[in-house]
């Protein structure tokens, strides 16, 4: 039987070879590794100045739920920024695209790969969120901004760095673009307060998928406002997650092995 009568891979066999190669071995647990040691500082941190009447239950919290979204995405940006353009430089892709599997099919399922790193993340910020909230409604607002919010924010990231990562010829500018994207995406949360709430502040704040999610934190978790009024800022990070998601496969026919083949 020739190569090209061979049924096509499917992206679910990509996604579980993926899976393997992260968790089982060092690289997806050292990320993890230096995620956790930095949670872990700032939730001591903040659980600290709580207990000096510093910062109120809620504040900590959400100051530990906005740090776990940003480590996160971060942790699955840098995964899915090296998922491609690593694969090429080590010279190993070559090998993944004579198999029968399609471009398409590739990037998918090392995308849902790479989805694995937030998702672990999450799965370590909850101990620390359920044990710092102080009642059921703070660890409910939490729990929600965390999953829901940072979800979202984490697809849309993932989805950044695949892509950039299937047309970067060189690991080193894939991974220096996917960070360089993600500051640029955070920068809006750090405007003063004044201009913040300006409308030109508030509008880009909520049309930054990174930014809204840290910003609705802040709202629910600090500033003690309700889910239900804050909603709108959700619609950047679902409308990223979808469109990024969808960029990063259509740029799946843009995998090459590079100018040196």
């Amino acid at each position: 039987m020739t190569v090209h009568s061979r049924p096509q891979v499917s992206w679910v066999v990509i996604a579980i070879h993926e899976l393997r190669g992260l968790w089982l071995s060092a690289k997806g647990l050292t990320v993890l590794l230096g995620y956790t040691l930095l949670l872990s500082i700032m939730a001591f941190v903040a659980a600290s100045e709580a207990q000096l009447n510093l910062l109120d239950a809620r504040e900590s919290v959400g100051i530990v739920v906005q740090m776990a979204i940003g480590l996160g995405t971060l942790a699955a940006l840098v995964v899915s920024a090296d998922a491609i353009s690593g694969e090429r430089e080590r010279d190993t892709l070559e090998a993944l695209l004579v198999t029968p599997v399609s471009r398409r099919a590739l990037v998918i399922g090392k995308m849902a790969g790479a989805s694995s790193m937030w998702m672990a993340g999450i799965v370590v910020a909850l101990p620390y969120v359920v044990a710092m909230a102080r009642g059921p409604g703070v660890a409910a607002d939490a729990l929600f901004v965390l999953v829901v919010a940072g979800s979202l924010v984490g697809i849309s990231l993932t989805a950044v760095g695949m892509a950039i990562s299937a047309v970067a010829m060189s690991n080193r500018v894939s991974l220096a673009a996917g960070v360089g994207l993600l500051l640029v995406f955070a920068a809006p949360s750090q405007l003063p307060a004044v201009t913040a709430n300006g409308v030109l502040g508030s509008f880009l704040i909520a049309a930054n998928p990174v930014s809204a999610g840290l910003k609705l934190a802040g709202l629910v978790l600090i500033d003690q406002e309700s889910l239900a009024s804050q909603w709108t800022l959700l619609i950047s990070p679902v409308v990223a997650a979808v469109v990024l998601t969808y960029v990063a496969i259509r740029l799946s026919s843009r995998v090459r092995l590079g100018g040196a083949r």
